[in-house]
């Protein structure tokens, strides 16, 4: 499995992709009154439909709007899992794989993605198959919706302190960012307030571990044992 997040780290870097410099955290307060105004380019159906065409013209706004607005659409559920995730395992177990393989590591993930659309492992399963199967169109459209949703992230912080942590919609996404920003996840995780702080292995910035703001996450788990 850790050559399919290579791959797609590579790709990373082949397409240019680079830290965002203008950080802010979101107003997940402001984002909600924006996305339900039908004449507002913030009303979520317009977004969704742009990440589903992979509409690169997408401002960085549009796309943590995107992102972060997530939190308040029905089908949000940080801490499911689905049985689709096993039967994505069972082909990632093999040491090769043959085009069917990879047609069915696409499906599966694409199965992932109807539950869940931001479910950024199952993009990086899809980028690293139709990447293998050489299929440039669907290839180019999965980087593009990769590519709206790490700006997003990517605009929140930099991780390196509380105060500039990188703002998560879902746990998992913590660990996906850990692999396209290159680095390896340290063995240790700890739950420090609303956040979470994951140690780092040994890498070329000297960094010991990184803050990623999980209020989203925390505060939807609190609602859910209210009702």
């Amino acid at each position: 499995m850790k050559k399919l997040f290579l791959c797609a780290a590579l790709l990373f870097g082949i397409f240019g992709f680079t830290q965002s410099v203008n950080l802010k955290s979101p107003n997940y307060s402001e984002i909600k009154k924006k996305i339900v105004q039908e004449n507002s380019s913030f009303f979520y159906p317009k977004l969704i439909e742009k990440y589903n065409s992979a509409d690169s013209t997408m401002t960085l706004k549009e796309k943590r709007h995107l992102y972060y607005g997530y939190i308040h659409h029905p089908k949000y559920s940080p801490y499911s899992r689905s049985d689709y995730t096993d039967s994505l395992r069972i082909v990632l177990k093999k040491r090769m794989y043959s085009p069917i393989d990879l047609q069915k590591v696409a499906t599966y993930a694409d199965s992932l993605l109807i539950q869940n659309p931001f479910n950024l492992k199952a993009i990086h399963y899809k980028i690293y198959a139709f990447n293998q199967l050489g299929d440039a169109v669907n290839l180019k459209k999965e980087y593009a919706k990769m590519r709206m949703l790490t700006d997003a992230l990517l605009s929140s912080g930099d991780g390196l302190t509380k105060k500039t942590a990188f703002y998560v919609i879902s746990p998992t996404h913590e660990y996906s960012l850990l692999n396209i920003l290159g680095y390896d996840f340290g063995g240790k995780q700890s739950l420090i307030e609303h956040y979470d702080y994951l140690t780092l292995k040994e890498n070329d910035e000297d960094i010991e571990g990184l803050y990623f703001d999980v209020s989203a996450s925390l505060e939807h788990m609190n609602n859910l044992f209210k009702n």
